[in-house]
């Protein structure tokens, strides 16, 4: 909405969004006893939400916008639970005839958000951007961080929700206070944004979906193509 900048001090003014970041509600931590368990429909409005963002970003606005820093607590949930893509810190936006941003210094962003293949050629792209929200996707629907120590950038939770997927037990990873009860759990719906989210998050670029195929996946209740073995 607007900046300010007072003596040495930069402030960002965004609208006001009561329910915090994602990441409280998944994660909780230290404000869990305040933070409310999102329902099976919350989660799905948050991840069409955030891909609808993406699509823009990648698709519709006047330059191709890459984020690279796609994670729960860069997601901001309003009064009515609808997510809000935040923080552009490590944002940018490419020139007309370029595909990809390449950083002089590293690679920016954080592990397990991070596609493989940025530490190999050092350039972020609408497709490294994609491997962060399938990531967010498993988030979402497993209640599980990434967590990863791999220097590779593969998850911990990649490897098991692809691994449970194989053995035909996809459904397993299923956040276990969805599938408790009380929360509108949809196991079907699950299995798809499961599935999704692997997608999103296929070790070869190329074969992940675009902005616009993940919107169409989300709106007429699809899933892309996804070999069982990762």
């Amino acid at each position: 909405a607007g900046w300010c900048h007072q003596d040495g001090v930069l402030l960002l003014v965004y609208d006001y969004m009561p329910h915090g970041s994602l990441d409280r509600h998944l994660f909780g931590g230290r404000e869990a006893a305040t933070t409310t368990t999102l329902d099976w429909k919350q989660r799905y409005n948050v991840v069409a939400g955030v891909a609808s963002a993406l699509n823009y970003l990648h698709h519709e606005f006047e330059q191709t916008v890459i984020h690279r820093d796609i994670k729960p607590s860069n997601i901001m949930l309003d009064s009515s639970f609808h997510a809000r893509l935040g923080d552009f810190g490590l944002a940018r936006a490419l020139e007309s005839d370029k595909t990809s941003y390449t950083d002089k210094v590293g690679v920016p962003g954080t592990l397990g958000y991070i596609a493989p293949e940025c530490f190999h050629t050092g350039r972020a792209t609408r497709e490294s951007d994609v491997f962060g929200f399938g990531a967010v996707i498993l988030e979402i629907v497993c209640g599980r961080r990434v967590s990863c120590s791999n220097p590779a950038g593969c998850s911990q939770l990649l490897e098991l929700v692809w691994r449970l997927h194989g053995a035909g037990r996809l459904l397993e990873a299923v956040d276990p206070r969805l599938a408790a009860g009380g929360y509108g759990y949809d196991g079907e719906e699950a299995e798809r944004l499961l599935l999704l989210g692997l997608a999103c998050s296929h070790p070869n670029p190329r074969q992940r979906p675009k902005a616009q195929a993940i919107l169409q996946n989300l709106q007429t209740r699809s899933v892309p193509p996804l070999p069982v073995p990762m």
